[in-house]
C-alpha cells in the first residue's frame, strides 16, 4: 500500500538513502531538511533530479527539527498536499566525539535538542493527524549505543540516543489504542557510508580536552575509532538500514516488529534490548494493560 511518509534529517546519510529507497518502493516520500534555500539547496536539487530520473514521488520539504514553528509548517504542508500523513520516521540526529568532561552543558543541551527534543516537536505536529486517521506508523532510528557496547569519548551522543530510545518505548504504548504503530530501528556503528563520524561535534573546552589527550588517556581516541572500524565487517553496508525500513513500512498493520537490529558488529544491543523489551511486556501484563503492547485499528 502506498503511504505518505515524512523522514527527518534526509539531506544525507541514512535519511537520504532511506528516502530514495522508500520512493523506489512506490511511496510518496517527503525528505525533510533545513535551509532548503540556503546550504541545502544542492540537496533539494538532487532530490528533484532523483525523482525525475527514476520517476518516483520523492519530494523535499523545509523542516528544521530545532524549530517548532518550522516543524509545524512542514507537517502542515504535507497534509495540505496529500490530505494525509501515514508514516513518521525520526531520523534526524547529530554525533559528538571527545571526553565527556570537555563538553559544556550547553553542548549537551544542543545535542539533546537535535536527537531527542526534535522528535517531540515532530510528534506534536504530526500525531494529531495520525490519530485522526485512526492508523499510522512512527518509526524511530535509534542506535545500538543505547544499550550495547559503549566505547569511550561518545558520551553525549550515547546519552541522547538512549533518551530517544526510551521516549520511543513510552510513546509506543500511548499510541497503540489510537491505531498508531511503533517500530524502532537499531543500527550499529557504521563507520563507512555516512558522514556521522566525519561531521561529529567536538568539545568546546579544548583546554580540558587537552588534559585527556595528553595525560593517561593519550591515544584513547585513536584506539576507540580504530577499534570500532575493526569490528565492522568488510561487507557492512548502510543500505541495509534503508532496506530494513522499507521492509517494515511495507508490512501489514499489526505485523511490524517492535525492534529491528541492523548491527554487523554485534555489539550486544540486541541481547540487552531483548531482555528489556521482555521485562516491559511482562510489566504491562502484570498491571492489566497488555493490550497496549499491540496497536488496534479504529
Amino acid at each position: 500500500m502506498k503511504s505518505v511518509i515524512l523522514i527527518t534529517g534526509a539531506s544525507s546519510g541514512f535519511g537520504a538513502l532511506t528516502a530514495r529507497a522508500l520512493a523506489d518502493a512506490g511511496h510518496t516520500v517527503y525528505a525533510s531538511m533545513r535551509e532548503t534555500l540556503g546550504r541545502n539547496a544542492p540537496q533539494v536539487t538532487e532530490v528533484q533530479r532523483y525523482a525525475d530520473q527514476h520517476r518516483v514521488d520523492l519530494r523535499s520539504v523545509e523542516l528544521d527539527v530545532a524549530s517548532s514553528e518550522s516543524v509545524e509548517a512542514g507537517v502542515a504542508k504535507i497534509v495540505e498536499d496529500c490530505g494525509r500523513l501515514d508514516v513518521i520516521i525520526h531520523n534526524a540526529g547529530h554525533m559528538s566525539f571527545g571526553p565527556a568532561e570537555a563538553f559544556t552543558p550547553e553542548q549537551f543541551a544542543q545535542l539533546y535538542d537535535i536527537n531527542v527534543l526534535s522528535t517531540q516537536r515532530v510528534n506534536r505536529a504530526a500525531l494529531p493527524q495520525l490519530r485522526k486517521q485512526g492508523q499510522g506508523l512512527v518509526l524511530w532510528v535509534s542506535s545500538s549505543s543505547a544499550r550495547g557496547g559503549t566505547p569511550p569519548y561518545l558520551a553525549p551522543y550515547f546519552a541522547a540516543k538512549a533518551a530517544m530510545d526510551s521516549l520511543a518505548v513510552s510513546y509506543a504504548s500511548e499510541l497503540a489504542r489510537w491505531g498508531v504503530e511503533t517500530s524502532i530501528i537499531v543500527p550499529g556503528a557504521f563507520t563507512k557510508g555516512t558522514n556521522h563520524f566525519m561531521h561529529s561535534g567536538s568539545p568546546a573546552d579544548q583546554a580540558r580536552a587537552a588534559e585527556y589527550n595528553e595525560g593517561p588517556y593519550a591515544g584513547v581516541p585513536e584506539l576507540a575509532l580504530k577499534g570500532l572500524a575493526a569490528l565492522e565487517p568488510a561487507d557492512a553496508d548502510v543500505v541495509e538500514v534503508a532496506n530494513a525500513i522499507v521492509e517494515i513500512v511495507g508490512m501489514p498493520f499489526g505485523t511490524r516488529p517492535f525492534r529491528r537490529h541492523i548491527d554487523p558488529s554485534q555489539d550486544g544491543a540486541e541481547i540487552v534490548n531483548a531482555m528489556a523489551d521482555r521485562v516491559r511486556a511482562e510489566m504491562f501484563r502484570r498491571i492489566g494493560l497488555e493490550d497496549l503492547l499491540k496497536p488496534v485499528l479504529h
